[in-house]
């Protein structure tokens, strides 16, 4: 009797423990995050995503407005958890696919038949082709916005495969790119959809190692500083500027209102009809681009730009000296102080929708070491037949926060924070979990 009355309450313990554990919901994290490098040879910037089963850490180049992730697929992918969705299912209309393809070689991750297919697209060099639509497993980390979190998966996350030859110019090591763009099937508005949070992320590039959130906020760095951020809207550009890209497609880049550019508070001279996105071609505007190293300026808004800034520079003593490419503009540090923000040179302003929004950028986002004694100013000619009048480059945007929320259109900057005792380089990447 008393074993019969021990077994039953030790079933009713066990029900119990399992009951309690059933109970308890699944962790969702609020934000996650991605680590951020610079290529040294390349200027580009690298992350790691961690896809397939097993887990492989597959190195792809951050494109800020590239359309989706893409991958090497096919050399080496390997995976127990790979899927490519039937042609014209829900998957594939996600993806904005609505054609059917056809495997004609031996069936692998890559080419498989009734298969609906996208455009991966090399940024770098403006390569694109065709490629299978799939999913697959991806692990990614969690965090509070002060340190890494739990790891968390994403079961069936979509992307393409791309060709091997895809990976020509890019940073050596890396098998695609990671796609940040406004498209259904961007990283941002997938890892928003899979854990329900606000489609948000903010980026933080460093010539060292910077971090990406997606999510809400904080965004806090070492010593424990949160960062904010003055906002202006995000600009629609209704016909893509991507390498390749059916009709009636919109850009997947991002693009805000620089109104005005001025140096030193004095207005440069420049056609501002070149600054606004025409409506029927998609040409002029000014864009946000992490593969353009260097931010690139129309050829007639070069000229008045490095005009200006030559006058600005001259009034400082500071000398001028022989141009060293890709830069027009270079100078002599002999009489170039350095403060906390950089080199002491004049200063660039970007006036956004308001002449109360501007996006000022100090000599540590201006001038480019060279040599020991030669810094040039750090924007380049981008021809008179630009696509985009102004494309922001990623040197100009180091140590700076940058968000975008999808959901309101709103950009967010920081400006730089060194002048808040910090850098984008301090994120804690201890993690807590």
């Amino acid at each position: 009797m008393a074993s019969s009355l021990f077994i039953s309450l030790l079933l009713l313990l066990i029900i119990s423990l399992s009951s309690s554990s059933f109970a308890q919901p699944s962790f969702r994290p609020k934000a996650l995050l991605l680590p951020i490098t610079k290529d040294r040879t390349t200027l580009q910037y690298t992350t790691v995503i961690n896809q397939r089963t097993p887990l492989v850490p597959a190195s792809v180049v951050f494109d800020l407005g590239g359309r989706n992730l893409w991958v090497d697929c096919d050399r080496d992918y390997v995976s127990s958890t790979y899927t490519s969705p039937r042609c014209r299912s829900a998957v594939c209309s996600r993806a904005g696919s609505d054609g059917c393809s056809q495997c004609f070689s031996t069936q692998r991750p890559g080419c498989n038949n009734n298969t609906c297919s996208g455009t991966p697209d090399n940024t770098v060099t403006r390569t694109a082709t065709s490629g299978e639509i799939a999913t697959d497993v991806v692990s990614i980390q969690s965090t509070n916005g002060s340190n890494p979190g739990r790891v968390v998966q994403i079961p069936d996350l979509v992307f393409v495969c791309g060709s091997t030859f895809l990976l020509q110019g890019l940073a050596s090591g890396t098998v695609g790119m990671a796609g940040m763009g406004r498209h259904n099937i961007g990283l941002p508005s997938q890892f928003a959809a899979a854990f329900s949070f606000n489609r948000k992320f903010a980026v933080c590039l460093s010539s060292g190692r910077g971090v990406a959130f997606f999510g809400n906020g904080p965004y806090v760095f070492l010593p424990g500083i949160p960062i904010s951020v003055t906002t202006t809207p995000l600009l629609i550009n209704p016909v893509s500027t991507a390498s390749a890209f059916p009709s009636g497609e919109r850009s997947s880049e991002y693009f805000i209102g620089v109104t005005a550019i001025k140096i030193d508070e004095k207005t440069v001279p420049i056609n501002t009809t070149l600054l606004r996105i025409d409506g029927t071609t998609g040409v002029g505007g000014t864009k946000i681009s992490t593969v353009n190293p260097y931010t690139v300026l129309e050829t007639s808004i070069y000229n008045a730009f490095t005009s200006a800034y030559l006058r600005e520079a001259a009034g400082r003593n500071i000398t001028r000296v022989a141009s060293v490419a890709p830069f027009g503009a270079c100078f002599s540090t002999q009489n170039v102080g350095v403060t906390r923000l950089g080199y002491a040179v004049p200063e660039i302003q970007l006036v956004l929708h308001s002449s109360d929004v501007v996006w000022r950028i100090f000599g540590a986002n201006s001038m480019v070491s060279v040599s020991d004694d030669v810094i040039c100013l750090g924007f380049v000619d981008g021809g008179v037949n630009a696509r985009t009048s102004v494309v922001i480059g990623g040197y100009q945007l180091e140590d700076n926060l940058i968000e975008f929320d999808l959901a309101t259109n709103r950009f967010g900057f920081s400006s730089t924070l060194l002048g808040r005792r910090t850098t984008c380089a301090n994120f804690n990447f201890t993690s807590t979990a």
